[in-house]
């Protein structure tokens, strides 16, 4: 499981946004992705999941969701937003934190 620091609360739920990962890389046309938790008046926070995918790729919002509903819990689903690349450090390690930063 991650790293206890990247643990996402949702509504006292645990979600381990390395395991959301894991379910959105098994896509065919998915490149790379770094989920988050994002705070929620309601749920404390909410997991959203920046997504790179191949050019070719004609993935939708709609169709990740769909493929995270079929493997995990209501509650695991994330956001989905699309970049062209995730922010990561010279050793390409993706910056969490400056995910986090862009929604504050």
């Amino acid at each position: 499981m991650g790293r206890y620091k990247d643990l996402i609360i949702y509504d006292g739920n645990n979600i381990y946004p390395d395991q959301v990962e894991e379910v959105i890389a098994k896509m065919e046309g998915i490149l790379e992705s770094a989920v988050i938790g994002i705070p929620h008046p309601v749920f404390g926070e909410v997991p959203r999941a920046y997504v790179v995918k191949d050019k070719q790729s004609n993935l939708t919002e709609a169709d990740i969701i769909r493929h995270c509903r079929e493997r995990l819990a209501n509650y695991k689903v994330p956001e989905i937003h699309f970049m062209s690349e995730l922010p990561k450090n010279r050793l390409g390690k993706v910056l969490k934190r400056l995910l986090k930063q862009q929604n504050f």
